[in-house]
């Protein structure tokens, strides 16, 4: 199965001029998503890591998967508020504004090699976000993973510090 069929363009979503990538065919259907886990596995099967760790709030569907598969466990990279102890934080850009990632400040620990997750790679400002988090705990950014990468938007360019895998890469 090629899970770029199943994942539905979508014309002038959010706005008008926008071809927005929707997986949630993906989630939907069970082969699409063992299928595409498997895919995801296959990518970071050379990859050494101690935990992975998952942006909101899609990259949770994708890293629990993937953190039971590789006996791993799973950091939350959550917005802003989310997480009841004490954090880290991380501002970065928006097309209209600044967000934040925060994560637990014992979540991680110096020295571990994480592989970063989220469903999709656009602009790249979350992912390098969140590759700041992890090296604000010591940690070590193995690699950065997604289901999707929109390769016009150069996302990648932003994360030169371990390598970018992504499933399905549209230009």
């Amino acid at each position: 199965m090629d899970i770029r069929t199943v994942i539905r363009e979508v014309p002038d979503f959010p706005q008008p001029g926008i071809l927005f990538r929707d997986i949630t065919p993906v989630l939907a259907d069970p082969a699409a998503l063992v299928v595409a886990l498997d895919g995801l596995s296959e990518l970071i099967s050379n990859i050494t890591c101690d935990k992975l760790a998952a942006m909101e709030s899609r990259g949770f569907l994708f890293g629990a998967p993937l953190a039971l598969r590789l006996q791993r466990g799973l950091v939350l990279l959550r917005k802003a508020g989310k997480l009841p102890c004490p954090t880290e934080r991380e501002t970065y850009a928006l097309e209209y504004g600044e967000a934040v990632l925060e994560v637990h400040r014992d979540a991680l620990k110096p020295g571990e090699r994480v592989i970063l997750i989220d469903d999709l790679l656009a602009t790249g400002g979350t992912a390098r976000a969140a590759g700041r988090l992890v090296r604000k705990l010591g940690a070590e950014v193995a690699a950065y993973l997604f289901l999707v990468e929109l390769k016009d938007l150069a996302g990648r360019q932003l994360l030169t510090d371990a390598p970018v895998l992504s499933l399905v890469a549209y230009d």
